[in-house]
Formats: structure tokens, C-alpha cells, sequence
């Protein structure tokens, strides 16, 4: 007992390793980061963008010019290593999977940086559109896919409010809560295709 307490003291300030701040970024170290960044994950351009203003906030910059993170982008832009359009059309696609609605992929989207042309093509056409609703009351277990319709008031505005957070239009939200059956949504869906 004696010897390990004896060896934690020695070497160790009050008996924890002391953390040495890593160095301040050069222009070489954060295209390393950009590169390994973008590497790892599916990104947006202002996504990478942010990450990269993070740890120059993180670490500092060691060069005399500032850095030019806009250029840095643009060459992974054009070197396709980001690519925002593939990039909204995939992340649509999996909040609509999910059940979310139009308004939340829109808000996501352009919390990633994305342009409006893109946001409004990843939000999905009408049919996708009416298919993200009923994938979010199965995914909830909400009316149809309940064991019977909701009809207690509190209830049914509960499940309201969850359809409209996730992002879903009113008409659509109504059309399911006062649906007859399943199969009757199931149509209603495929009216569009």
C-alpha cells in the first residue's frame, strides 16, 4: 500500500498526470483536420466549416496570416470529399424514414449549413411527404397503429403536438388522427404516387 501510494505521488502534481494543452493549429494542422474530419463523417460544407472555427477557438492559431477557412471548404468541395447535395438528398431521406416531417428536416438541414434549393428538394414530394406521417404513428404507436382510436380530448392534443414537433403540416396530422382505419391511410399515402 505504502509503494503505490509513494509512486502515485512521485512524478504526478497532487496525484494527477498533468494535461499539456495541445499546440496551436498551423495552416498544415487544420487541413489534417479537415481532411481526417471529413473522413470519419458524412458532413455539410457548414458543417465542416464549424467544426473547424471550434478548434481554432479550442487551440488558437500559430501563423501570422489568419486562416482562410472558406478556401479550405471550397477544396474539399471541389476535391468532392463534401458534398452538400448528396448529402441533404441522404439526410432527408433518413428523417423521413424516422417520421419526421418537412418542417423539421428543413430546420435540420439549414442548421447544417445547406442551401435553400437543396433543403427544399430533401424535404421530399407530396407522397414521401403523407409516407414520413405514418412512419412517425407507427414509429409512436398512434392511431392506426393503435389498438383503438384516440377520442379522450387531452390525448388526442398530446398526439398533436408530438405530430406538429416532429415537424408535419396540420392537414396531414388531421387526416391521420381522423382516419377510419389503417387501410384508409394507406390510400389516402399512395393518392400522389
Amino acid at each position: 500500500m505504502a509503494f503505490t501510494s509513494s509512486v502515485r505521488a512521485s512524478g504526478r502534481a497532487g496525484g494527477r498526470r498533468q494535461k499539456t494543452p495541445p499546440p496551436p493549429l498551423d495552416q498544415a494542422a487544420l487541413d489534417a483536420l479537415a481532411l481526417t474530419y471529413v473522413a470519419r463523417f458524412a458532413t455539410s460544407s457548414g458543417r465542416l466549416a464549424d467544426y473547424l472555427r471550434r478548434k481554432l477557438r479550442e487551440r488558437g492559431w500559430a501563423e501570422e496570416s489568419p486562416p482562410d477557412i472558406a478556401a479550405l471548404v471550397t477544396r474539399m468541395t471541389e476535391r468532392r470529399y463534401v458534398d452538400d447535395a448528396a448529402f441533404s438528398a441522404a439526410k432527408g431521406e433518413s428523417l423521413r424514414r424516422r417520421g419526421y416531417g418537412a418542417r423539421r428536416i428543413d430546420d435540420t438541414l439549414n442548421h447544417d449549413g445547406i442551401a435553400e434549393p437543396l433543403r427544399a428538394a430533401a424535404r421530399g414530394n407530396e407522397t414521401e411527404r403523407r409516407h414520413a406521417v405514418l412512419a412517425f404513428a407507427r414509429r409512436k404507436r398512434f392511431w392506426p397503429y393503435s389498438g383503438e382510436p384516440c377520442l379522450d380530448p387531452a390525448m388526442r392534443r398530446k398526439h398533436l403536438a408530438a405530430y406538429l414537433r416532429a415537424g408535419h403540416g396540420l392537414d396531414h396530422v388531421r387526416r391521420v388522427m381522423d382516419a377510419r382505419d389503417l387501410s384508409d391511410l394507406e390510400e389516402w399515402a399512395e393518392e400522389h404516387e
